[in-house]
């Protein structure tokens, strides 16, 4: 189960980097199964990889600011864009040109 917070400023949270162009905040997480809630920033130029990205577990995904652009479906998404994904729903790959800023949340239902 994820971690317990009462309320916190998110912005005292170091952001850390977490792979090429990508850093987060990490705002609540349970390393054991993979679960979280994350503020993801994207640098400019950021790329997610060149395949189709597929995963087994519930994904939330909230554009906080910037854009970021599906590269198999050839749509740009913006700030206030929202996504939903089941277990298994493909998506991406992704790449943003400006750089973006999202709220991610993963969870299991079981």
């Amino acid at each position: 189960m994820k971690s317990q917070h009462e309320f916190f400023t998110a912005s005292d949270v170091p952001w850390t980097e977490v792979g090429p162009g990508i850093s987060q905040r990490m705002l609540s997480s349970d390393p054991a199964d993979g679960t979280l809630t994350r503020i993801a920033k994207w640098a400019p130029g950021t790329v997610s990889g060149e395949d189709v990205i597929q995963h087994e577990y519930f994904e939330e995904v909230y554009l906080l600011e910037g854009t970021l652009t599906d590269l198999t479906l050839g749509k740009t998404f913006e700030q206030g864009d929202y996504a939903a994904r089941r277990p298994g729903m493909p998506h991406g790959p992704y790449r943003t040109g400006e750089g973006c800023t999202m709220l991610e949340i993963r969870y299991r239902t079981s």
